[in-house]
């Protein structure tokens, strides 16, 4: 465990002092400008007059509200072009780990790398699973172990019923699928496989917001 203390300690290090939060009449496109540039999940929206938080908001509440309203705008073409076209989501240096990697190594890749899941794969490099930060914190609700050595196999099958389980996508999705995809399932991300169910990249809701409404404003 003080090993695992001082892993969060760096984590703890990293994250900003202050508070980040907005008012509940700032715009969507702020909040998606704030969660993205400060490279954060959540975000609190606070009165201005009490300082209560009114409510959180996140990737995943903002893209199934875009989702939602999709076909009530005017559809852009990029919409029916894939990945590979459009070039969203991250392919290089993508990290992994296997069944036999124990939870102390993957917490030292989430500091070091600084991401939020890795994908699970096996000898050939084909998707298994994932292990996900949500998956730390519920071994440490639930106190399941004591021994940060054991393996993410074993550790994984103590997952609770929040698991929202691995979700793939290929190149040749579109930008609707995948965003239909994310929806659905209600995921962080999805692997990027090919055809072969190699891990080739990852795409989060991040890329998808920022492809999506900063990136036509220019930023």
């Amino acid at each position: 465990f003080n090993a695992a203390f001082f892993i969060l300690d760096e984590l703890h290090e990293e994250r900003p002092q202050e508070l980040i939060s907005i008012g509940p009449d700032m715009s969507l496109f702020l909040a998606i400008q704030t969660l993205i540039n400060n490279k954060i999940h959540r975000l609190p929206v606070i009165d201005p007059l009490t300082g209560d938080v009114l409510y959180i908001i996140t990737h995943k509440r903002i893209l199934r509200f875009l989702f939602l309203y999709i076909n009530d705008l005017p559809k852009p073409s990029y919409m029916s072009k894939s990945l590979e076209e459009l070039k969203i989501g991250t392919y290089e240096n993508i990290e992994t780990v296997s069944e036999d990697t124990s939870i102390i190594l993957a917490l030292k890749k989430f500091v070091e790398r600084r991401v939020s899941a890795l994908p699970m794969v096996d000898k050939e490099g084909r998707l298994v699973d994932i292990f996900a930060k949500f998956d730390v914190i519920n071994l440490a609700a639930e106190r399941t172990y004591n021994n940060l050595d054991v393996s993410l196999k074993q550790a994984n099958e103590h997952r609770s019923d929040w698991f929202e389980g691995v979700q793939k996508c290929l190149l040749t999705d579109t930008l609707y699928c995948v965003i239909e995809k994310i929806v659905r399932a209600e995921v962080h991300r999805l692997v990027i496989v090919d055809t072969e169910d190699k891990v080739i990249g990852i795409l989060s809701l991040s890329d998808i917001l920022h492809y999506l409404v900063l990136r036509p404003s220019g930023m």
